[in-house]
């Protein structure tokens, strides 16, 4: 238990500072966008450019377990549209948004910090796994829906490259893309490079969660909606089930790999769902207290499931 609190309790106590100097600082929200730029854009593509880089090719073709954590991901999210829809009456638009929060995990910014943490550096190949894959399928089906269920109209073709393309320049995948490409190539990087990937490499978990907490702070949280509960539980209890058991039914993996796919599940719901609530204008006071709900009671949950990973405790089954 010694260790899951080493390991818990730094990662959360960044969170806290943040969010306490989101509360107590008089900043404005503009003041936080230069963070995110440097997050976004410099430090956490950095940080997919080196894990990936330094990683086998072969480990990163492993389709089998992209395809596992990537359905794990779709089926929590039809799940949570369901379950949104049932208690609330909402449109397919607004269940749509409903299935992002009880689905779409914090897999950029937490998910990379916790996984090498508590794993080391041999979970840095499905936490990428996981990441590029989980973004790809949000990217293309939030999208997909609004247009299918929105009331303008909208050529598919255009549907479909506007999707194309915000998959193709994320940050994040771009990077990930370079640390392919890197490791395919086997081209040592000169000294004067290597040092500067890991010093934005070394500051992208700090500053990532020092944002997560200001950004929760921030957030214009509304009275409690009575379907949250319910998201987030299946966010921080269904959604890691779910991935266990698809990682474990396809098989074949190492523990670290099995691990990996369960923390990744069980982070709190991310910023993005915000993001995408308000660039459509809908469930956008509900998606805040989301968040906010989601990153409170998962100091809880990450903690156990920390301690359940760190002590074998999560079956593993041998190929």
């Amino acid at each position: 238990m010694t260790k899951v609190l080493a390991l818990a309790m730094p990662f959360f106590g960044i969170i806290l500072i943040g969010f306490l100097a989101g509360k107590l600082a008089r900043l404005p929200r503009a003041g936080l966008a230069w963070l995110d730029f440097y997050l976004i854009y410099v430090a956490l593509p950095a940080l997919f450019f080196d894990i990936l880089s330094r990683t086998p090719l072969e480990e990163l073709a492993r389709g089998s377990f992209a395809l596992a954590t990537t359905t794990s991901t779709f089926l929590t999210f039809l799940i949570a549209l369901l379950v949104g829809r049932m208690l609330t009456g909402a449109g397919m638009r607004v269940a749509a948004l409903q299935g992002l929060v009880g689905s779409y995990a914090n897999v950029g910014y937490m998910g990379p910090a916790l996984t090498l943490s508590a794993l080391g550096s041999a979970a840095a190949a499905p936490t990428a796994l996981i990441f590029c894959f989980d973004v790809v399928l949000i990217f293309s089906l939030l999208p997909t829906m609004m247009a299918v269920f929105g009331e303008e109209e909208r050529p598919m073709g255009a549907t479909a490259m506007l999707i194309l393309r915000r998959i193709l320049t994320h940050p994040f995948i771009l990077g990930s893309i370079a640390g392919v490409l890197g490791s395919a190539s086997g081209v040592d990087i000169p000294d004067a490079v290597g040092t500067t990937v890991s010093m934005l490499r070394a500051s992208a978990a700090p500053a990532a969660l020092f944002s997560i907490g200001v950004t929760v702070a921030l957030q214009p949280a509304s009275q409690p909606h009575r379907e949250l509960p319910a998201l987030v539980a299946i966010k921080l209890l269904v959604h890691p089930l779910m991935a266990w058991t698809m990682v474990t039914l396809v098989g074949g993996f190492p523990p670290v790999w099995v691990y990996a796919a369960v923390l990744m599940a069980c982070l709190p719901p991310a910023a993005t769902c915000y993001a995408a609530a308000q660039q459509y204008r809908l469930y956008v006071e509900q998606s805040a207290s989301g968040i906010l709900l989601g990153t409170a009671v998962s100091v809880v949950t990450v903690t156990a499931t920390l301690y359940l990973v760190t002590h074998d405790l999560v079956p593993v089954f041998a190929p």
